[in-house]
């Protein structure tokens, strides 16, 4: 067995099973596990994913959100036993591959990312538009 045969074995096991499919520009809330002396916790950061960078186990994504004001940043490892789970609140539609244009903005605009529109949502304002035009 080779070494790449042999990495590749090894980092498969360590795979997230439930791995969720996100992409930047979507608002997602990550549930991570706190240890607090003998206890163990669920706590939740909720934010704008404006970056993924790695492949593999390395892959990880940065998530921004303002709080009290001040921007706050963490970078969570995606296969990490650490991330409990990943729920995607609302995905969004960008243009760019990293969004730390963002760090910049302040108040709305520095959450402002335009919702992608699924199909159900632009048949149902086709609806409103010609229920509108009667």
């Amino acid at each position: 067995m080779n070494k790449a045969a042999l990495f590749d074995k090894i980092e498969g096991e360590q795979f997230r099973k439930d791995s969720p499919k996100f992409n930047v520009g979507d608002s997602v809330r990550v549930h991570t596990k706190v240890v607090e002396g003998d206890k163990e916790r669920i706590q939740a950061f909720a934010g704008l994913v404006i970056g993924i960078r790695g492949r593999g186990l390395n892959q990880t994504f940065t998530v921004r959100r303002i709080s009290y004001g001040e921007g706050v940043e963490r970078i969570f490892p995606t296969h990490s036993p650490r991330v409990d789970r990943i729920e995607v609140e609302r995905e969004g539609s960008v243009r760019r591959a990293k969004l730390t244009y963002l760090r910049a903005r302040i108040g709305k605009g520095a959450t402002a990312v335009k919702e992608k529109e699924s199909a159900l949502s632009a048949a149902s304002k086709k609806k409103k538009a010609a229920a509108a035009a009667k």
